[in-house]
């Protein structure tokens, strides 16, 4: 939602679109628009960034400032605006230009991920556990909180994740985490680093190929924990490692359960020719029928778990 509003200083007149009355949570025309009517409306710990009425008649308005409302109804809307003086030719200010948009969602947004930063950085601080991303140039996206506990600089390992691996695991644990890289496959193995205050620590790295509906490939997602350490769920691969689940797993776990093709395509909702199709893997992998398939599978009892040599297993229960 947005809005617009006006003020022309020699006259006093001040005039406001229906969206900008909208936007305050008041009735379009229903109250006077006036700048100190929109300054009460302003939370109180913002209004330090709105120009006084003294700032505003002499032309002196910030470009753009963003500010929460509290409406008449008490409900809170973060809103962007943005303001522009126009002069006379002796340079005096004549009128105040300004437009507003709810941001509010952005910005909840913006804190959410701002808060699950924290959150995932804390978790690598106290039990070195870290999920995170890779792109098509293979930059690691690491919380900054692994170069801290590593004493490494933060660009260096996202450049270079092996470099926290001891030199005599190195090149052998990167030659395989490449190959597979190269392969679009999903990946898992085990390494010593060695961490800032001397310690060595044993940990479990998983890397996932991460394909659009369309099949093409994104990059990776992966997740970093210690040996023997569990999970957290809220760091599960989920649909990643649902990608990587091909035709023979389908099988497998259709002779776990029983089940003929059949028997799938109705439990997942889907064509029997969508299911042959999956298990003959002619489906790409970022298709919304193989997380069909798999969460049909995993609704039965059915588990995908990776293994330490890089493989998927299929089991029931």
């Amino acid at each position: 939602m947005s809005g617009a509003w006006s003020w022309v200083l020699a006259g006093g007149e001040q005039i406001w679109s229906p969206g900008f009355f909208r936007l305050l949570g008041l009735v379009p025309n229903a109250a006077k628009a006036d700048y100190d009517l929109l300054l009460s409306l302003v939370h109180p710990e913002d209004r330090h960034r709105l120009p006084s009425l003294g700032e505003v008649r002499q032309g002196h308005v910030p470009p753009e400032t963003t500010v929460r409302v509290i409406r008449p109804n008490g409900t809170v809307r973060v809103l962007s605006l943005m303001m522009e003086a126009r002069f006379s030719g002796e340079g005096r200010p004549v009128a105040i230009n300004g437009s507003a948009l709810d941001v509010t969602d952005r910005e909840q947004l913006s804190l959410m991920r701002k808060e699950e930063r924290r959150r995932r950085g804390a978790l690598y601080l106290t039990e070195h556990i870290a999920a995170f991303s890779v792109g098509l140039d293979l930059r690691h996206e690491f919380p900054f909180e692994m170069a801290q506990v590593h004493g490494l600089p933060h660009e260096e390992i996202c450049l270079n994740p092996y470099a926290m691996i001891v030199p005599e695991e190195r090149q052998a644990f990167q030659d395989a985490a490449l190959t597979q890289i190269e392969r679009q496959e999903f990946f898992q193995g085990t390494a010593h680093e060695r961490l800032a205050n001397g310690e060595l620590w044993h940990f479990k790295i998983i890397t996932v190929p991460v394909r659009d509906p369309d099949g093409i490939y994104l990059g990776r997602c992966g997740l970093k924990c210690p040996v023997q350490s569990p999970i957290p769920a809220s760091l599960a691969l989920g649909e990643a490692l649902d990608q990587a689940v091909t035709g023979h797993h389908l099988r497998a776990a259709r002779a776990l359960l029983d089940w003929s093709m059949m028997d799938l395509a109705r439990a997942s909702g889907m064509s029997h020719s969508t299911v042959r199709r999956l298990e003959e893997d002619s489906e790409h992998r970022g298709s919304r029928s193989r997380l069909q398939a798999v969460a049909a599978l995993r609704r039965a009892g059915i588990r995908f778990i990776p293994m330490d040599d890089g493989t998927l297993a299929v089991a029931k229960g």
